[in-house]
């Protein structure tokens, strides 16, 4: 870090975990600023990195699936995701800021889980597309995207207990209307729909 780059850096002084499971590590901080102010509360939180996959079938069609979203109170399409199961020491255990960066190896094995997990398709054709912290402003929890093409389905679906989602294929056109003003409302998904669109030019 340069000088100059120390004058923006806040320093954190306290540090309160308000809710540390298996799913959140949900915290409550004090910093003190470039100027010497200090600011709380200030609202961090931790859970599982998770892998996103752009997947399209022989066809070009985008695989893509239907589910509630308690965010917004709404059903969403959307492409398969899911929790990255990095290191099976950390399962039942509490969510803490280290432990949830996950390998991209850990995440590439994520990705096609999902992927045949919740839709019964599978790829020979990965790309890894991009890994960002999927909310920097208030956690550290990253998002590793991919694509996946010439999908086949050669599975049934093998959802989670908690898991109730559709599958559904979408052409490109379809797949832009629910972006622009329809019920394609994941912000990173869109993110990964113009990163898959940029890589395959």
């Amino acid at each position: 870090m340069t000088n100059f780059e120390k004058k923006l850096y806040w320093e954190l002084k306290n540090e309160e975990h308000i809710i540390q499971d298996q799913w959140i590590d949900f915290r409550r901080n004090e910093y003190k600023l470039p100027d010497g102010q200090t600011i709380s509360p200030v609202y961090n939180y931790s859970k599982h990195s998770f892998s996103l996959v752009v997947a399209t079938d022989k066809d070009g069609k985008y695989i893509c699936v239907r589910q509630y979203r308690h965010g917004i109170d709404e059903i969403t399409t959307e492409f398969p995701a899911g929790g990255i199961e990095y290191d099976p020491h950390h399962i039942g255990s509490s969510i803490t800021k280290e432990n949830i960066i996950a390998s991209e190896d850990d995440a590439f094995e994520a990705a096609k889980r999902e992927l045949r997990e919740e839709t019964g398709y599978t790829s020979d054709n990965w790309t890894h597309l991009l890994t960002i912290p999927a909310n920097a402003t208030i956690s550290n929890s990253n998002v590793h995207i991919y694509c996946a093409t010439d999908c086949v389905l050669s599975a049934s679906q093998e959802l989670d207990d908690t898991e109730f989602l559709n599958v559904v294929t979408l052409s490109e056109t379809e797949l832009l209307s629910a972006i622009n003003g329809g019920d394609f409302k994941q912000a990173l998904h869109v993110l990964a729909y113009y990163l898959f669109k940029d890589k395959i030019k």
